[in-house]
This record gives C-alpha cells, structure tokens and sequence, in this order.
C-alpha cells in the first residue's frame, strides 16, 4: 500500500514467492498499484519505505526496519533499486516460470481500499464532485499512469497480457446521476489509451457499485454499449463478489437466488452472440481463512463460497482470490499487519488454510478454450 511495493518481500524473496504461486497451479496474477506509483516509477526502495512513514502515521525507525529486512531476503535490492525496478522482478519472475500479470489500478492514492471516503471512489471530473470519494482520484493523473504503465509493460515485459482501467468504482451521494456518463466517458478514454500503448494487452473493465454491477449494458440497444471500437476484441468484462456484497444479498439462505443476482447484474455479459457479449473475469472474491467452525470459514462465508463456487463451475469465467498476502509491510497503523483473508500465512510460508485450495473444485480446470 503506502510502500508502493508488492507485498511480503521482508519474509520472503521474490524468486520464492514466484515458485509458490506457479506451483499452487495459479496461471495468473492481479497485481495491483497505485497511480502514485505509476508516476513516480523512479522512486527508490529505500524513499518509499521512509516516505510511507508519514504516509501511514509509522515512526520513520519502524518502516526503515522493514525496509533492511526487505533487502535481507532480497539482495540484489539496493540503494538504487527503485519501486518499478521491483514491479519487473515480479512480473518477470512471474513469467519465467508461466504465469501471467494483469496489472490492476487499484487506488490512485497508495492506501488501503475501499470505502466511500478514502478519495479513491469516483473520478473528480465527473458529475456530483465530494471530496469524502474523490479527492485523490485526479482524471487526468489516472490517465497518465494508466497510459505509462501499459507503455512500460509493452517495453520489455510479456508477463503484462492485461491492465485494469480501475478497481471498485464506486459513487456517493450525488455522483452517477447522470446516466452513468461519466462511466462510459472516461473508461472509453482509457481504454483507448491503454491500447495506443500496449495494443496486444486485454483490456479490464469493470462496473459500478464496486465492480458489481454492468446492468446498464443489458438492454442491448446502441446506445447503451461502450465504445470499444478502438480496442476491439480486447475488452474484458470484471466482476467481485464476497458474502458482504451489497449488490448480492443472501437475504434468505438461497443460493438460487444469489446464482440468479450474480447473473443479472455481471454474469450475463457471457450469453453469446449479444452486443455485451464478452469475456468475464471474476478478478476478487475470497473468504476469512481461519477461525470458523467450517474448515477454518464462518457460516456465512462457507454458504457463501459453496454458492460461488458451485455458479462459477457452471460458467465459463476466469477468476483470480483475494487475496495471496499474508501480511502487509503497514495497514491501520500498524507494521507487518497479519491478513486473516490471505491465502498464505502470515510468515509467507505456505497456506493459512491448507484446506481452501480443494474447496474451489472444478474452478480450477479449463473446461473450455478461447
């Protein structure tokens, strides 16, 4: 987050991390960063520990410690290693060994997300401004990062095959009153950007409410699609679904009625021969791994993932968990805070819930090819 840097290298080196991804069976990883990031590549290492100091409300002491463990673990890390410098060594590594990055504009201020006052919810240019949702999400910046982190990936580095124009756009109070215009304006000017620069990666879009919701493109008239002439047949639908989802209430224990929701509001983008028609990516969902009295899970989250599981074996979507970290160099004042939704312990060593991997079933076969 506030480091700008991909998670857990103070526990584990990169080459390590890389090995257990690829032999989980992953084929993909979303890795997210920040529109800081994406503008100030050139940072180094060791300036952007010191700086997430302030950033994070951490004494400068704790966060350079965690910067000489980081370098402890990973010695080719240097003084003049810098942020981006590490990006490539993940998304290289990655590669090397068959698995793929999508490169994710999570937040355009490094912090974590989401909710409807962090500043990163809603474009600052578009309808119904408030500064308790958008006052880091700068248009303009947004575009720039987005244009230059597709450039970079196109320079050297095969791993990138997708960019995500943004994560969970979400809207509060006056916002999106306007006939979603501002969705359809400034994701078509992305995605165009995004193209210029990388014209063989995939394109990711998501929906409002969270990345919940495409319903607006369901009517199949003209005017209601994006314009994705200038990147055609490179769009990629995205979708996020957890047990707290507002868009997916399991108000009454029925998982026919949440299959039904999932459908109506993303999964329908996957019935063919459609003017919506594409393919869809369910790119975050994902449960507390321990704990619960069902193999780790509480209640809600083991009806929840049987239902999500058994929707996504019956349809032909990609999908990538939330999330792998196990702990984060700082979040909510705190270092090394441990990720009880993580998929490896907090120490990066392995599985937190060594039972989770079976639970997702025929999710993890291809049952059908492009």
């Amino acid at each position: 987050m506030e480091t700008n840097l991909p998670e857990g290298l103070q526990h584990q080196s990169v080459d390590f991390l890389a090995d257990w991804i690829a032999a989980q069976g992953f084929n993909c990883v979303r890795l997210t960063y920040s529109t800081d990031h994406a503008l100030d590549p050139d940072r180094t290492v060791s300036a952007s520990f010191e700086g997430a100091a302030a950033a994070a409300g951490i004494a400068r002491e704790e966060m350079v410690a965690l910067y000489e463990r980081v370098r402890a673990r990973n010695a080719w890390i240097g003084e003049n290693t810098t942020t981006r410098d590490v990006f490539a060594a993940v998304v290289d590594g990655l590669y090397a060994r068959g698995v793929v990055t999508i490169l994710d504009n999570h937040v355009s201020r490094a912090s974590w997300c989401c909710n409807l006052w962090d500043g990163n919810g809603w474009w600052d240019e578009g309808f119904g401004y408030n500064e308790w949702n958008s006052r880091f999400f700068n248009t303009q910046e947004w575009l720039r990062g987005l244009e230059g982190m597709a450039g970079w990936a196109a320079r050297g580095h095969p791993g990138v095959v997708a960019l995500s124009l943004r994560n969970e756009l979400r809207a509060f109070l006056l916002q999106d009153l306007n006939g979603r215009a501002d969705w359809y304006k400034y994701v078509k000017e992305a995605g165009d950007r995004v193209h210029a620069a990388h014209p063989d990666a995939l394109v990711v879009v998501g929906g409002v409410q969270s990345t919940t919701d495409l319903l607006h493109l369901r009517s199949g008239d003209a005017g209601a699609m994006l314009d994705t002439s200038g990147w055609a047949g490179k769009h990629v639908w995205e979708m996020h679904a957890y047990s707290f989802t507002i868009t997916f209430p399991d108000a009454f224990n029925n998982c026919d009625i949440v299959k039904a929701q999932y459908g109506a509001f993303v999964g329908f983008v996957l019935e063919q021969d459609k003017p919506y028609t594409g393919p869809l990516i369910l790119s975050e969902f994902g449960v507390g791994m321990e704990g619960g009295e069902f193999d780790g899970l509480s209640e809600k989250d083991d009806r929840y993932l049987n239902c999500l599981v058994s929707y996504m074996q019956n349809n032909d979507a990609d999908w990538a968990v939330w999330a792998i970290q196990g702990s984060y160099y700082v979040r909510d004042g705190k270092t090394d805070f441990d990720e009880t939704w993580g998929l490896m312990n907090r120490n990066w060593t392995d599985w937190r819930n060594p039972g989770f991997s079976a639970r997702l079933g025929d999710m993890w076969k291809m049952t059908q090819q492009p």
